[in-house]
C-alpha cells in the first residue's frame, strides 16, 4: 500500500516528492523511487515549504506531524493500517494512566513514531532480560504493545516474563504483530525442517526480513539474507538439495522471480511452491491520493432499446 500511495503520489504532483524515512525498508523500492525524483528525509527541516511530503509505512509521530502542518507542507500519510493501529492503542492505554510497555527495537523507525505517540508513559523493553529489570510507576496498571514487525516467538519471550511478573498486565485487543510477518514466519518454521537451506530475500534493515533468517536458524537450518542474486555466494549450495526461498513483506515480486530464475539456471532446480498461510488482506490508499471515482456508462448489451 505505501509504495503505491508513493507512485500515485508522483503520477498526481510529480518531482520532487519528499517521504519522512524510507518508503519501506528495501533498497531496491527506495532506489526505484529515488530514481524517479524522491527525495527522501530525516527530518521534515529538510522539506521546503509547501512541498509534497509523504510519510512512510512505519507511521510517525504527533510532533513530526504538527511540524509538516505549521510549515505548510502537504502531507499524505502511507502509514500502515496495522502500525495505526498500535498508534490508537498506546494514546487510548495513555489516557487510561497506564504504563506501557512497547516491545520493539530501539532507533527503529516504528518504534520511534509509536514511543512519540506517548512519551511519558511509553518504556521500550527489547528483551527479556530487559523485562526483568522493568520497574513501572504503577505495578497494578500496566499495558504492552509490540513493534509490528517483531518475531513472534521472540515476543513472546518478553511477554512471558512481563505476565509472570505482572499477572494483571493488559495485552492489546488484538495481536500487534503484523499478519505478513506472522504468515511468513510460520511457513519459515514449517519448511525450514524440511531443507538444508534458507534464502531470505529482503534489506539488512528490514526488521521482519531480518527475523526470518532468525526464525530458521532457530530451527537448525542456515540462513542468509540477500538483496538480490548479486549477494548469493555458491558456496552455500554445497551439500544442500533442498533450499528455502522466502522474502521480507517489502520485497518486491521480481526479485524473487529472480532468484527463482538463478538457482534453475546455476543448479537446475526444480521450483515446487508450498502454500501454509493463504493472504487476501488489501488496504485502501489514502484518500489524498485515490483515483476520482468514475460515472461509467452501462456496457453496450444493458443499453435500453428504443424502436
Amino acid at each position: 500500500m505505501a509504495s503505491e500511495t508513493l507512485d500515485q503520489a508522483l503520477r498526481l504532483r510529480g518531482a520532487p516528492l519528499y517521504v519522512f524515512h524510507e518508503i519501506v525498508h528495501n533498497k531496491h523500492v527506495v532506489g526505484d523511487f529515488r530514481d524517479r525524483g524522491v527525495v527522501f528525509v530525516e527530518s521534515v527541516a529538510d522539506v521546503p515549504e509547501g512541498a509534497n511530503l509523504l510519510f512512510s509505512a512505519h507511521g510517525v509521530s504527533p510532533a513530526i506531524r504538527a511540524e509538516a502542518s505549521r510549515r505548510g507542507i502537504r502531507a499524505i500519510d502511507a502509514t500502515c493500517p496495522l502500525v495505526t493501529k498500535v498508534h490508537i492503542e498506546a494514546t487510548r492505554f495513555a489516557r487510561q494512566g497506564y504504563s506501557i510497555v512497547l516491545i520493539g527495537h530501539a532507533g527503529h523507525d516504528e518504534v520511534a513514531g509509536t514511543m512519540g505517540e506517548a512519551p511519558e508513559h511509553i518504556v521500550l523493553v527489547q528483551t527479556p532480560e530487559e523485562a526483568e529489570r522493568f520497574v513501572p510507576r504503577n505495578p497494578e496498571r500496566i499495558a504492552y504493545l509490540t513493534q509490528t514487525t517483531l518475531s513472534v516467538d521472540e515476543a513472546l519471550r518478553v511477554i512471558e516474563v512481563l505476565r509472570r511478573r505482572f499477572p494483571h498486565i493488559v495485552a492489546p485487543r488484538k495481536e500487534d504483530i503484523c499478519y505478513a510477518t506472522q504468515n511468513r514466519q510460520e511457513a519459515v518454521r514449517e519448511l525450514a525442517r524440511q531443507a538444508q537451506l534458507v534464502l531470505v530475500v529482503g534489506s539488512g534493515n528490514s526488521s521482519n526480513s531480518i527475523r526470518l533468517a532468525e526464525v530458521a536458524r532457530e530451527h537448525g537450518c542456515p540462513a542468509h539474507l540477500i538483496d538480490d542474486t548479486r549477494d548469493i555466494d555458491r558456496a552455500w549450495f554445497r551439500g544442500v538439495e533442498t533450499v528455502v526461498l522466502t522474502a521480507g513483506a517489502s520485497a518486491p515480486e521480481h526479485l524473487v522471480t529472480q532468484c527463482i530464475d538463478w538457482l534453475r539456471d546455476n543448479f537446475q532446480a526444480q521450483v515446487e511452491q508450498r502454500a501454509v498461510r493463504e493472504e487476501n488482506v488489501r488496504f485502501p490508499l489514502p484518500r489524498a491520493v485515490r483515483p476520482a471515482p468514475t460515472t461509467a456508462r452501462p456496457p453496450a448489451s444493458t443499453l435500453p432499446i428504443i424502436r
